[in-house]
């Protein structure tokens, strides 16, 4: 039955005609949307996760995200996990960080070639998992982006009500590199605490490859601590967007 809740609401997923969330490799995302009548896929098609003496492959990691109207976009994201090493009687396949939002441009900056920064917000449903969070929670972000010519930042900060209905924070910087390098290097410095609860922090460095437009590759190594269980993850992906 567990399988079966999986495989539906991957086609679920698949098949709804909605959009997306971070912004790929990253757990931020950064002030800008898809375009009214733009479509996005963020996929990760196969990944690595590791939490203490857990191992996980992700497959897949998805992301969509449909312009509905000038300005906003909605998002829908989720990811596949397949337990390495499994115990008896213990669930092989987990849905993981499954949300639904809507994104909003404030404020057209540098990411939308005007001068300044670019502002966004992002308010989201946290949807239920097969993990120990079967509840719905909700989110709201403020996004500012800065792009130069010697590369970008993108500031996230929010607060949450998590899947066990306890409040708590978020914040996350993304820094890039030259938009003009073929081969873009990333990082990010990612923290979320709850309250009562040990925070998640981790850092990430990475790679964006700008294939051509609307297409981009990414591969990215993530490390840190959840709830004070050791983090390490690989991710690699690609973002491909058109209009509908």
């Amino acid at each position: 039955m567990r399988c079966a809740r999986t495989i539906a609401l991957w086609l679920v997923t698949l098949s709804w005609p909605a959009p997306a969330f971070a912004y790929r490799p990253f757990d931020s995302t950064d002030a800008d949307v898809a375009k009214a009548g733009e479509l996005e896929f963020e996929i990760g098609p196969a990944g690595y996760l590791q939490e203490n003496h857990e191992r996980f492959l992700v497959a897949p990691a998805l992301i969509v995200n449909a312009g509905i109207v000038d300005r906003w976009e909605l998002v829908l994201e989720g990811q596949n996990r397949i337990l390495v090493d499994r115990a008896p009687g213990e669930p092989r396949l987990e849905v993981g960080d499954a949300a639904l939002s809507v994104k909003g441009l404030l404020r057209e900056g540098s990411l939308q070639d005007q001068l300044g920064p670019s502002v966004a917000t992002e308010i989201g449903a946290l949807l239920p998992t097969t993990e120990a969070e079967p509840g719905v929670g909700a989110s709201i972000a403020l996004i500012l982006s800065e792009r130069w010519r010697v590369g970008a930042a993108h500031l996230n900060a929010g607060v949450l009500l998590s899947r066990n209905h306890r409040e708590g924070a978020f914040a996350g910087l993304i820094i890039e590199g030259p938009v003009a390098w073929p081969l873009r290097p990333v990082a990010e410095a990612f923290v979320e605490r709850e309250i009562d609860v040990t925070a998640i922090e981790s850092g990430l460095l990475g790679v964006i490859w700008p294939a051509r437009d609307k297409l981009s590759f990414d591969a990215a190594v993530r490390a840190g601590r959840a709830f004070d269980a050791r983090l390490v993850e690989a991710r690699a992906g690609l973002t491909w967007a058109f209009d509908l």
